[in-house]
């Protein structure tokens, strides 16, 4: 998953109630793409849902 879509998830993610209370998407600017990507699988996990971004970090080669 590219950055760009990686910061789009976590957008979306900032707007479920689970984080409404929370800023989530601040330290993404000081964070590598890997560490963005992990970061995007923790709220996802901490929001119930599926990690996308862990499935199309596994299929990353580079």
């Amino acid at each position: 998953m590219t950055r760009g879509a990686l910061l789009e998830r976590l957008q979306e993610l900032q707007r479920l109630p689970k984080f409404q209370d929370r800023d989530i998407c601040t330290i993404s600017a000081m964070l590598s793409r890997e560490a963005l990507a992990k970061h995007v699988q923790v709220c996802e996990s901490a929001a119930g849902l599926s990690s996308s971004a862990t499935a199309d970090q596994k299929g990353r080669t580079n």
